[in-house]
């Protein structure tokens, strides 16, 4: 039997939002952004909910947008660069369908994500040196490296076009028997 979901994991900058609607589009499937329903059952931006509630309060939130994703058939599912952490969201993505770790080097993340003031962990208001976001993205990298690896797949987006991963995953997810027929 063929899965009725892929889940795209990994670290923010990887590209798991326009890779997924890229994927969804060529299977035929819809996409859904857990970091998007997390928005839209707060009424407010994630960056938001990191400054007004916390993050233990945005990872709540992010468990139920998980557990409703997870619901979903003929589903592409992008999922923040921490949902992995958290134990339960774990068990109900690997067992969900394949888990598509999308990866960059520090350096293109630090390149990818610039100064982005919509990244709360990565460098709050804007104002940290590429210096220090880098060591940042190397420490959170570090932390998330397990839990990353239990992905079912990896695929490596340095270099490669959104296109080009899109292509990449649907091949491995089909591969491996995962995938659409």
């Amino acid at each position: 039997m063929r899965a009725s979901r892929v889940i795209l994991a990994g670290f923010m900058g990887t590209g798991k939002t326009e890779v997924g609607r890229r994927l969804a589009r060529s299977l035929g499937w819809t996409f859904v952004d857990t970091d998007a329903l997390v928005e839209s059952a707060a009424g407010r931006s994630v960056s938001a909910v990191f400054a007004e509630e916390g993050e233990p309060v945005f990872r709540a939130r992010e468990r139920e947008a998980v557990a409703q994703a997870c619901t979903l058939n003929a589903t592409v599912v992008a999922v923040g660069g921490g949902a992995l952490l958290d134990p339960e969201n774990r068990r109900r993505l690997l067992a969900a369908g394949p888990v598509v770790c999308l990866r960059a080097s520090p350096r293109e993340l630090v390149r990818r994500l610039g100064t982005a003031r919509d990244r709360p962990l990565l460098n709050g208001d804007g104002t940290a040196s590429e210096q220090e976001r880098l060591a940042r993205i190397e420490s959170l990298l570090a932390e998330r490296a397990p839990v990353y690896a239990l992905a079912t797949h990896a695929v490596d987006t340095d270099g490669l076009s959104l296109d080009e991963v899109a292509a990449r995953v649907e091949a491995l997810v089909q591969e491996s028997g995962g995938g659409a027929a």
